[in-house]
């Protein structure tokens, strides 16, 4: 099993309309980086803190699970879509995404500040500076103890 963080803006994808629509699609990944992670690493069942960035101040918000193999990317093929690419094809799709399904919330956030400061999440990518991937490997050791102080 692995895990992971995947960070979203509240006001675009909360932990709350993960929470009301029990599934989604984490679409809309266009860091290679990120989509290798998804397309090569991800497992159905691997554990995931739900992080609110952009938020004031960002936090890990909640718990997920991955819920699917990854699969393309519907947006990279919808010209309508701010996520178009127009060098992907069915054939071969640039971008994927993977499903994730709620699992839990955080009793209490767990602030970004806060994980900086605790040496027991020493080395966690989200605390690095400049650390800013949408979705980061997080240990199992790292994680456990968040799930802790977040319940």
């Amino acid at each position: 099993m692995n895990y992971w963080l995947m960070k979203s803006e509240p006001s675009c994808y909360s932990i709350d309309d993960l929470k009301k629509d029990k599934k989604t699609h984490w679409d809309s990944i266009r860091n290679y980086q990120a989509r290798n992670f998804m397309r090569d690493d991800m497992k159905v069942g691997d554990r995931v803190l739900f992080y609110h960035s952009n938020a004031n101040p960002p936090h890990v918000a909640g718990f997920a699970k991955v819920a699917s193999k990854p699969y393309p990317d519907p947006t990279q093929f919808d010209k309508k879509s701010e996520y178009f690419d127009p060098k992907s094809t069915t054939e071969n799709p640039r971008w994927m995404l993977v499903d994730i399904s709620y699992t839990k919330k955080c009793k209490e956030p767990l602030n970004l500040a806060d994980i900086k400061i605790n040496p027991k999440l020493s080395g966690m990518v989200v605390a690095q500076r400049g650390s800013r991937l949408s979705i980061q490997p997080v240990s199992q050791k790292h994680f456990e103890y968040v799930e802790k102080m977040c319940l």
